[in-house]
């Protein structure tokens, strides 16, 4: 009894109640054709009225908490807010490089990423249509021939045959919503399923652009190492003729000659990452490992020049893992109905129509016909805890899900806010490394001046180009890391997967309410 207690307390804490969910399957629908009347037809009525009820909580979005603006520039200040956000703009608006845009179209089409997913939604979208079916009445045919030998008590045993041919049908009407609970959860499991397929373009779209990036700065670096190494050539030849000439040293040869060789050794490792991120690259357009076509340098990239992240509660309908964690609520909401309908008696309906006789010719004939129609209601006495037990399994499901919600909201407000940080960061860290290469570089133009005419010594030289060799490497890196700030920021705010969807409607997911369509009124928010 305390458990049956719990359980109605339970039950009232969710909410629990005979909720509208439209039009239920007419009852009326397995006489098409016929007209019933009487007592029959009261009853089915009667069904179909109470059919149009599902137990269980009716979804409702958990409350979280946004900010009304995103936390930037390291500090307490927040973000300016704007209404329109970097994330609108299709992702064609933000990649103005024509090469990375050719490779991002080409990983849309062709990124087996994208067709695994694809794949995926196909087969959600067919589960919603199984778990449906339950709905609609199961109609089968019989048929079977024999030919036996009788007993007969008042007579000798007869041999003879049997014909039957039959068509039957068995329809579990849905009083409780059981059926229609279960729809909701799979319909709700598809919407998730599209969700994951709107993240894995966000992913590709930026994952491309942010690889090709990379490589533009591996370019970038591989061509200050050679030009290091240019610079140390010459260097190592002047300290060789002045050696021959007698006012050099050996010293100075030799350490120019290290430091030659310290320069060349990055060379071949930078090659070495140069095709392994063009292998990467070709992995995510579908292809076989090999070369990357080059666009603008890495300094010639561009982007908008103002990139505003947009109102903090906009992410809850852009982001797709938001949006995919929301889904699992509404399943998981739905699964608790299930459980609770599971408490009580399943109600069916059962007819059969067709012919019988030990004639085949009498089969379809009218002395030949046998029918019959019956209801029956089957429900749980003693399970041993078990339906208990999955209706509390059900409901710390659902609690953990939202949970997960709130959590995966939270990340989405911290990965915009970094974002917002990095970039800004990133730009003042560039000013200042751009200064100090300029800077090096005066050196070392001024430290080889001053060598030549006896001025300064060997060791003044090669510090100078030992420092600018690092320096242009962190500007480098910097520029990449600004660039790659406003791809993450396109990441983090869940922009380019709305803009494709609509460029290609017929290679995406259709419109929910269309797919509601399956299901009316299912996942309908309260």
């Amino acid at each position: 009894m305390e458990r049956w207690g719990t359980m109605r307390r339970g039950s009232e804490r969710l909410g629990e109640r005979c909720a509208s969910h439209g039009p239920a399957p007419s009852s009326l629908n397995v006489a098409a054709g016929r007209r019933w009347t009487g007592p029959v037809a009261a009853a089915l009525l009667s069904l179909s009225l109470l059919s149009a009820c599902a137990l269980g909580p009716n979804y409702k979005r958990p409350p979280v908490e946004t900010p009304e603006s995103y936390r930037s520039d390291g500090g307490p200040e927040a973000a300016p807010t704007d209404a329109e956000a970097l994330a609108d703009l299709p992702w064609w608006q933000v990649f103005q490089d024509p090469v990375l845009k050719g490779l991002i179209e080409e990983a849309l089409a062709n990124s087996y990423d994208i067709r695994l997913v694809a794949s995926r939604v196909e087969q959600a979208r067919s589960a919603v249509g199984v778990t449906r079916a339950d709905l609609l009445p199961q109609v089968s045919y019989e048929g079977s021939a024999q030919r036996a030998r009788f007993f007969n008590f008042s007579d000798e045993n007869v041999t003879g045959n049997q014909f039957l041919g039959a068509f039957q049908m068995a329809w579990e009407i849905d009083v409780w919503g059981r059926i229609r609970r279960a729809t909701e959860a799979s319909l709700a499991n598809l919407f998730a399923t599209e969700d994951v397929q709107r993240g894995v373009i966000l992913s590709l779209v930026t994952g491309v652009a942010q690889a090709y990036l990379e490589l533009r700065e591996l370019d970038e670096e591989l061509a200050i190492a050679r030009r290091t190494r240019e610079s140390f050539q010459e260097t190592l030849d002047l300290f060789t003729r002045q050696l021959v000439g007698g006012v050099g040293n050996k010293l100075a040869t030799s350490r120019a000659e290290a430091a030659l060789a310290s320069t060349a050794a990055t060379i071949p490792d930078l090659e070495r990452q140069i095709v392994a991120k063009e292998n990467q690259i070709s992995i995510l357009l579908g292809r076989k490992p090999g070369p990357i076509e080059r666009g603008a340098a890495l300094t010639e990239q561009t982007y908008p020049p103002k990139v505003p992240a947009g109102l903090p509660a906009a992410l809850l309908e852009r982001r797709p893992d938001i949006m995919q964690a929301e889904q699992t609520i509404v399943a998981s909401n739905a699964l608790v109905g299930v459980a609770i309908t599971n408490f009580l008696p399943r109600i069916g309906l059962t007819t059969l129509f067709g012919g019988q006789s030990d004639d085949l010719d009498n089969i379809v004939k009218g002395q030949g016909n046998v029918w019959s129609i019956g209801g029956s209601l089957v429900g749980p006495v003693f399970q041993g805890g078990r339906l208990y037990y999955n209706y509390k399994g059900s409901v710390a499901a659902w609690e953990e899900a939202k949970l997960a919600y709130q959590q995966t909201v939270l990340n989405a407000l911290g990965e915009v806010s970094n974002a917002l940080v990095a970039r800004q960061k990133y730009a003042e860290s560039r000013t200042e490394i751009e200064r100090q290469v300029k800077a090096l570089q005066d050196s070392v133009h001024l430290a080889t001046l001053r060598y030549t005419g006896g001025l300064a010594t060997y060791y003044e030289v090669l510090e100078a180009q030992q420092q600018l060799f690092p320096a242009e490497n962190s500007l480098a890196r910097t520029e990449l890391n600004q660039l790659v700030t406003v791809v993450g920021l396109y990441r983090a705010l869940g922009g380019g997967w709305r803009s494709e969807e609509q460029r290609q409607p017929e290679s995406y997911p259709r419109r929910r309410e269309v797919l509601d369509k399956l299901a009316p009124g299912h996942g309908q928010r309260e």
